[in-house]
């Protein structure tokens, strides 16, 4: 084998395996529940695929056309075939991941599990530290609160929450900032009662659901028996 050969040495199915398992007796021993392992390896394997279908779509639309009509047609139906079973593929790998027995109903709601709450809670940290400071609202209500969000949605909406609280942030930027500085850490409106959640976090996954699935939401939050006050002072402040 030479060096171009070995720089273009591709992993083959038995590497890409061992590492997985791998990581997987790794996440064992820090005490991350196998599920909970082989969901996130999942949406990563998923989320790669997707991100290479998108990659190769763009690519594809770009057909050399200084080699004349017939190779750009080519070109373009290789790239059709191409994308159309990495579509295919990335949408089996996130169906495993999120346990298609779960998705036998688009409005099936299963229990939310530990691991859920925890992505939510990296999704939501960034996101707020662009609007306020960190507070000290007790870990366990944070918890209890990410929970009542994530109960609104099914498995698949759930494994893309990151991309859904991304995305509604950038489209509410200036809104988002002015309620945080008239109430959030740091403004006249020190944390107390109705605003209190606006000093926490998890304020962004609540204002998120609050717009997309209010009635849903409400019956969450009733459920886990929050203070109905910490809501309504969030439908106060975004207005």
């Amino acid at each position: 084998m030479n060096a171009a050969e070995t720089g273009r040495q591709q992993l083959d199915a038995v590497s890409v395996l061992n590492a997985k398992q791998t990581l997987l007796q790794l996440l064992a021993r820090a005490g991350v529940y196998s599920g909970d392992a082989e969901e996130l390896i999942g949406l990563v394997e998923a989320g790669a695929l997707t991100l290479a279908h998108k990659e190769i779509g763009a690519v594809g639309r770009d057909a050399p056309a200084e080699k004349g009509e017939p190779y750009a047609s080519g070109w373009l139906d290789c790239a059709r075939t191409v994308t159309g079973v990495l579509g295919d593929l990335a949408e089996e790998a996130l169906r495993n991941a999120v346990d298609a027995a779960s998705e036998t109903s688009p409005e099936t709601r299963p229990p939310v599990r530990k691991m859920q709450v925890e992505r939510a809670k990296v999704a939501v940290m960034p996101l707020y530290l662009t609007f306020s400071d960190v507070s000290d609202l007790d870990p366990e209500v944070s918890e209890q609160v990410l929970t009542a969000v994530l109960g609104t949605m099914n498995s698949r909406e759930r494994a893309g929450y990151a991309g859904l609280l991304a995305e509604f942030a950038s489209a509410n930027r200036v809104r988002l900032e002015r309620l945080y500085a008239a109430y959030g850490p740091g403004s006249a409106i020190a944390i107390h009662g109705r605003y209190s959640l606006v000093h926490s976090p998890t304020s962004v996954a609540v204002l998120e659901r609050l717009v997309r699935a209010p009635s849903a939401l409400r019956e969450e939050w009733d459920a886990a028996e929050l203070p109905p006050a910490w809501l309504e002072g969030l439908v106060t402040a975004w207005g």
